[in-house]
């Protein structure tokens, strides 16, 4: 089995197993928009068929702010040599496909390709580990420097 194929299996048996997510938000010196900050909460982790969806609730706190309450709703699909990964925060039918991640090696996937959003350019990168995964989110455009710090782990 080569180290591709050994990724995305590890990936799949992941994801089902999901309870949970930290993140930062670190804003980078080209971004004018300041966000900077971290979040946490729960994952409902429900697969049906090929699909994952990990509905994602907790709190989000900006930087020198009180925390807000968050809802996020990620869909994976798996396929052969590569999962792509949605955002179906507006429900199903206005899913925002972002980019299919391939594996790198045996522990990392990247996104193929970046993602357009008007003049930002959203690309990631996954890390496996034994109780989890790390993705890392990058942003970048015209008003837009910043990285995400996403650990999703196990229960």
């Amino acid at each position: 089995m080569t180290d591709e194929l050994t990724a995305i299996i590890r990936l799949q048996t992941l994801l089902p197993q999901v309870t949970r997510f930290a993140f930062t938000a670190e804003a980078g010196a080209r971004s004018r928009t300041g966000w900077s900050g971290h979040g946490q909460g729960s994952v409902q982790a429900v697969a049906n068929g090929d699909e994952i969806r990990f509905h994602e609730s907790g709190h989000f706190t900006l930087a020198g702010q009180q925390p807000v309450a968050m809802r996020n709703l990620y869909c994976w699909r798996l396929q052969p040599e590569r999962v792509a990964l949605a955002h179906e925060r507006r429900g199903r039918d206005a899913a925002v496909a972002l980019f299919d991640l391939v594996a790198a090696d045996s522990d990392t996937l990247v996104s193929e390709y970046h993602h357009q959003c008007a003049a930002d350019a959203y690309s990631a990168r996954l890390h496996l580990l034994p109780d989890g995964f790390d993705l890392a989110w990058r942003i970048l455009g015209p008003r837009k420097d910043e990285t995400l710090h996403y650990h999703y782990r196990l229960a």
